[in-house]
């Protein structure tokens, strides 16, 4: 098994460590309240997806990691960081040659299966924020967590050679980018690059929100502020909080 190395990951700014194992990445950087960090971890037994779901991470079969930094951008908009974050992983990888997209909100996706998810979290008041972003993806493949969560999932070994300590300074190094750009610009600059990698652009999908009830609608891109534009029956939605349940041509 190839080993993520701190040595091998070139991040100029940040403070890269390697641990073997650990309970969740961005609980460590969230308790540390310190920018500047990228923390990886062989195994995490408590990563955690978004809205509290489980992130399994087996030894050598992901990248897992978390990177802190701290933004000055006005609190109300902070939700479009996941969708920041997800244009980041989802360009590292289409240059390293894997056709990744994305799912709203927070998933990178090839075809309808899960290549990998982001989970970002905030500590900080209107003057400075310090985001933690966990970003988890897939490199090898683990029939039994398919059947286990019985749903289809992607690996990086199924399109190139997978050499993880590259894989992850590549994503790293294009989040660290996509972050600059968005505390001077905001989301506006990233939002139709979203648009140009949403995996459901045009699709019908039915939106499972905050509420329980669910939505139906064709996708219609991005909100200003990263909210999920649903053109529906009575007219335009706008969702900002929710989950795709499924998606089918329109």
């Amino acid at each position: 098994m190839d080993r993520l190395d701190a040595g091998a990951i070139a991040l100029p700014q940040f403070e890269v460590r390697v641990l073997e194992r650990c309970g969740s990445t961005n609980a460590l950087l969230l308790k540390e309240r310190k920018g500047g960090l990228l923390l990886a971890a062989e195994e995490q037994t408590a990563g955690r997806g978004r809205r509290g779901r489980r992130w399994y991470s087996a030894p050598g079969n992901g990248v897992t990691f978390s990177l802190s930094r701290t933004v000055r951008r006005p609190l109300r908009e902070l939700a479009g960081l996941s969708l920041v974050a997800g244009v980041a992983v989802a360009r590292a990888l289409r240059a390293l040659g894997v056709q990744a997209a994305l799912k709203w909100p927070n998933d990178v996706v090839v075809g309808e299966a899960k290549l990998g998810g982001i989970l970002v979290e905030t500590r900080g008041n209107e003057r400075e924020v310090l985001a933690v972003i966990g970003v988890g993806i897939n490199c090898r493949r683990d029939a039994g967590l398919e059947r286990r969560l019985r749903r289809p999932l992607a690996s990086l070994d199924q399109f190139i050679t997978v050499d993880r300590n590259c894989v992850l300074e590549r994503v790293a190094a294009s989040l660290a980018e996509a972050l600059q750009v968005f505390e001077s610009r905001g989301l506006e600059p990233l939002r139709r690059e979203w648009e140009a990698m949403d995996a459901h652009a045009g699709a019908r999908l039915r939106v499972r929100l905050a509420d329980g009830r669910v939505l139906t609608g064709v996708a219609r891109g991005l909100d200003g502020d990263g909210g999920l534009r649903l053109e529906t029956s009575s007219g335009l939605r706008v969702v900002r909080s929710g989950r795709v349940l499924s998606a089918r041509p329109a």
